[in-house]
C-alpha cells in the first residue's frame, strides 16, 4: 500500500504540536507567563495551571503518533486516536472557557495574547480532528504497516 498523501504533513504538524506544547509550558513556568496570559485573574491562573498534566499527555501522544507514523508501526492508529481525541477535548475545553470569560475580547487590551489563544485553539482542534480523520480513513494502511 502506498503512503497516504497527507502522512508527511501530518507527521510534521504532530512534531510542531509537541514542540509547541513543551515550549508553552517552559515559557509559562520559567520565562514570563504574562507573555502568554490572556487575563490576570486568579480564576484564569487556576484554570491555566490545571492544564500541564493533560497537555503532557497530549505532547506524549503527539510525539508517539509522529514516531510511530514515521516508523510505519501499526500502533500509530492507537496514538493518532489518543492524541486526536485529547487535542479536540482540550481545545473545546479551552474555547468554552474563553467564550464564557470574554478572553476573545482582549480583557487586558493585548490582542497579541488573543491571537496566541486563537492559534492554540485552532491548532488543537484542527490537528486533533485531522489526526482522528487520518487514523480512521487510513486505518488499513496503518495496520498493514510493518
Amino acid at each position: 500500500m502506498t503512503e497516504p498523501r497527507s502522512a508527511r504533513a501530518l507527521f510534521w504538524m504532530l512534531v510542531v504540536g509537541c514542540v509547541a506544547i513543551v515550549a508553552y509550558w517552559i515559557v509559562w513556568f520559567f520565562v514570563d507567563r504574562d507573555a502568554l496570559a490572556s487575563m490576570t485573574t486568579p480564576a484564569y491562573y487556576t484554570f491555566e495551571n490545571a492544564f500541564p498534566a493533560a497537555d503532557a499527555w497530549l505532547a506524549i501522544a503527539c510525539a508517539a503518533s509522529a514516531w510511530t507514523l514515521r516508523a510505519r508501526r501499526p500502533s500509530a492508529l492507537f496514538w493518532l486516536v489518543a492524541g486526536g481525541s485529547a487535542g479536540v477535548y482540550l481545545g473545546l475545553e479551552d474555547v468554552l472557557f474563553d467564550l464564557e470569560n470574554g478572553v476573545y475580547g482582549a480583557p487586558r487590551g493585548d490582542w497579541g495574547a488573543v491571537a496566541t489563544e486563537l492559534a492554540i485553539n485552532a491548532y488543537s482542534l484542527g490537528l486533533g480532528a485531522w489526526a482522528l480523520w487520518f487514523a480512521w480513513t487510513n486505518r488499513r494502511w496503518l495496520l498493514a504497516s510493518s
